[in-house]
C-alpha cells in the first residue's frame, strides 16, 4: 500500500478547507514567540549571541521574558534581519508610533544590512 504524501491529501480537499487551513497557517506564523520566530528564521541562540555581542545564555533568557526594553526586542528583532515597528491598534485607525525608529538611528547608527549578514553568516557557521 502506497502512503500517500501530505500534498496530495491537501490536494484532495474542498476548495474552501484549503483556504480555511491556508489562513489559519497564516495567521500562525503571523502571530509568534520570539524564540518561535528565531526558529522559523532558521537561526540558532548562538547566532543571535554572535551578532549582539553576548553569550547564548542571554538569548535564552531574553526569549523567556514578557516584559523587556523597546532596545531590547529591536536588537533581537534587528539581528534576524528583520525591523521593529510598534502599532497602536485603535477602532478608528492603526497608528505607528515613530520616536522609537527614530531613537534607534540616533543611538545605534550601525547599519541594519551588517546585522543581517553577520546574523546569516554566523548561522551558516
Amino acid at each position: 500500500m502506497r502512503v500517500k504524501r501530505f500534498e496530495e491529501t491537501f490536494a484532495e480537499q474542498k476548495p474552501e478547507v484549503q483556504a480555511r487551513a491556508n489562513a489559519l497557517a497564516e495567521q500562525m506564523l503571523r502571530e509568534l514567540a520570539l524564540d518561535e520566530l528565531r526558529a522559523a528564521r532558521q537561526l540558532s541562540q548562538d547566532a543571535i549571541a554572535k551578532v549582539l555581542g553576548v553569550k547564548q545564555p542571554a538569548i535564552a533568557k531574553i526569549e523567556k521574558r514578557t516584559d523587556m526594553y523597546i532596545s531590547t526586542l529591536r536588537n533581537m528583532i534587528q539581528a534576524m534581519g528583520g525591523t521593529l515597528d510598534i502599532i497602536a491598534h485603535f477602532p478608528d485607525g492603526d497608528v505607528r508610533i515613530k520616536q522609537f525608529a527614530e531613537l534607534d538611528a540616533q543611538e545605534h547608527p550601525t547599519n541594519v544590512s551588517t546585522k543581517r549578514s553577520r546574523a546569516r553568516k554566523a548561522a551558516t557557521a
